[in-house]
């Protein structure tokens, strides 16, 4: 019995027949014995990442039609990180992840759909989808919108990005630049739609969804605008009536090894340390919780082989051009240990399958490994008496003489002071900035610091200063920045506890992340430490702080006591 048989089989759903006619979509008597498919789409036209999926969601409609499926979509809702970076905003941002596994949980569970295809792009809304596939567990395929491609400077024929335009706003402040470069900036770093062209989140995301073996080949890298990507949207309408078929469903695809697959990628090519966050959160939720300390046993197998920007030259288009995910695959491949080839996937394949004729056709984006960036992978976890349950940085965008740093804390006690604070000339070269109660309990909502490492950057200090934070970073973001430190200062953490002038020590060889002061000392700071009121005492956010975990899980709602 198929699940929509629930309302759709039997006299007694007369009822429900004659609604779902009025619909419009059921086109004749035979879609009754179809799969009945949701399309769940995140088409808003405030983001450039998903002000194109209307017209993704027609030619997904068509082609799970033409498959032999009943199509039905529905929106969510999505958050613009970038343009709700550097204001109350960003609070919304890791939230939202919540509220789209919520409702997309919702509209599978009241509707009893046999199986789904998400239409994500970018930032939360990738992984609030896949947490909903989890949960719910029924056959799902995902294929994203694709990245924009990059943008270039008229006046320079420098290549840009969303990151040149944040980098510009601090070299602005610094006198680096008139405000007429500023504005030519600002107007060709975003020149289509799509998600923001290097390996920043949503793209770090949808490339990982490769990797997982949620989505088909070509899905994380392929331009938002080139025509290969309709043959992509038409493969996953079959995709899903032939995973209905054979009942393949998510939870027979997030296996532990599938996991350490995702992560071998993410450490490949250096990808956004929110990877990390949001895989976690997924993990919980397809129910193979993994601990921190595993992913830098991933690290340490796995070479760092594909540097994209903001750690190097290179943008998705460069990644797609030389192979694209199954080329990143297939070089680790080579090094023992390095994935688990048997992993299933929705074109019902193993990942050894898929990816074994992938060739790179740019050894210069896609390194050979012996002549790997790095022989560790591009994100580093580190662990000390300053970050008890953990922390994450992007070693892949770390210079070489920032991966041991010492320096005096410049305190901030919130993300909108440090911005400001660093525009103003309060950080100088030698200091760790050090933003606090931004977690997801104390920010409320985790805000990302792209604002204040760009600032960093572009005032020329990111080479010569680090930031710690208990909130999380842009994949944007590059130098060394040190974010998801656990437990938060909301909680109490040792972050909280960090004065001004106090010496901080970041190896990242070593993996540690160390505040120089006693533990006596630390202890007596701790007896003397209170909370401080909530930031935001009404509405969403409320909620959400009162219920959220910290970074080390996952930052996911935490199960009430019924």
């Amino acid at each position: 019995m198929a699940i929509s048989d629930t309302i759709k089989k039997g006299s007694v759903r007369a009822p429900h027949r004659s609604l779902l006619r009025a619909t419009g979509v059921i086109q004749s008597e035979a879609d009754w014995d179809k799969p009945f498919i949701a399309v769940a789409n995140s088409f808003v036209q405030i983001i450039p990442g998903h002000a194109h999926l209307d017209v993704v969601g027609r030619k997904v409609r068509e082609a799970i039609r033409q498959a032999g499926g009943v199509p039905f979509e529905f929106n969510t809702i999505g958050v613009d990180d970038g343009i709700a970076m550097g204001h109350a905003g960003m609070k919304y941002s890791l939230a939202s992840r919540e509220l789209i596994a919520d409702c997309v949980e919702t509209m599978l569970r009241a509707h009893c759909f046999d199986g789904m295809v998400c239409i994500p792009n970018c930032d939360k809304i990738v992984p609030g989808m896949m947490m909903a596939a989890a949960r719910v567990n029924v056959p799902t395929v995902f294929v994203s919108g694709g990245p924009m491609k990059a943008g270039v400077n008229p006046d320079t024929g420098e290549v840009l990005d969303l990151n040149s335009v944040f980098i510009g706003v601090g070299s602005y402040s610094a006198g680096k630049l008139s405000a007429e470069e500023l504005t030519t900036i600002e107007k060709n770093a975003c020149p289509t739609c799509g998600s923001c062209a290097g390996m920043f989140t949503a793209n770090s995301m949808n490339c990982l969804c490769e990797a997982l073996g949620l989505a088909l080949p070509g899905n994380g890298t392929i331009l938002a605008t080139d025509p290969r990507r309709d043959a992509l949207f038409a493969a996953a309408g079959r995709a899903i009536v032939d995973l209905i078929a054979k009942n393949i469903r998510p939870r027979d695809i997030l296996t532990p090894a599938a996991f350490d697959n995702a992560f071998a990628l993410d450490m490949a090519m250096g990808g956004s340390t929110n990877t990390v966050l949001h895989a976690l959160a997924v993990a919980i939720e397809a129910g193979t919780p993994f601990d921190l300390h595993h992913l830098n046993e991933v690290a340490d197998r796995v070479p760092h082989v594909c540097k994209v920007a903001p750690s190097g030259i290179h943008h998705m288009e460069d990644v797609d051009r030389a192979g694209g995910v199954p080329a990143i695959l297939h070089t680790i491949s080579k090094k023992p240990g390095a994935l688990n080839l048997r992993c299933l996937t929705v074109t019902g394949k193993t990942l050894g399958e898929n990816i074994a004729d992938a060739e790179v056709k740019d050894p210069e984006v896609i390194r050979p490994l012996d002549r790997a960036y790095s022989q560790n992978g591009g994100l580093a976890i580190l662990f000390g008496n300053l970050a008890p349950q953990g922390s994450v940085i992007k070693a892949a965008g770390v210079a070489p003489a920032m991966m041991q740093f010492q320096g005096p804390a410049v305190i901030f006690e919130s993300q909108e002071d440090a911005y400001q604070g660093i525009l103003d000339g309060m950080v100088k070269a030698g200091d760790v900035v050090v933003i606090r109660y931004e977690g997801p309990r104390g920010g409320p909502g985790m805000q990302e610091m792209l604002a204040p490492t760009s600032a960093i950057a572009g005032r020329g200090l990111g080479e010569s200063v680090a930031l710690i934070t208990d909130g999380r970073f842009s994949g944007a973001t590059k130098g060394g920045s040190v974010g998801h430190v656990s437990p938060e200062a909301a909680a109490g953490g040792p972050i909280a506890l960090v004065r001004s002038g106090d010496m901080i020590e970041i190896d990242i060889p070593a993996r540690r992340l160390d505040l120089l002061v006693s533990e006596e000392e630390l202890a007596k700071r701790k007896a003397e430490w209170k909370r401080p009121g909530p930031k935001i005492d009404y509405g969403y956010l409320a909620r959400y702080a009162s219920a959220v975990t910290s970074a080390d899980t996952g930052a996911v709602l935490r199960k009430p006591e019924l």
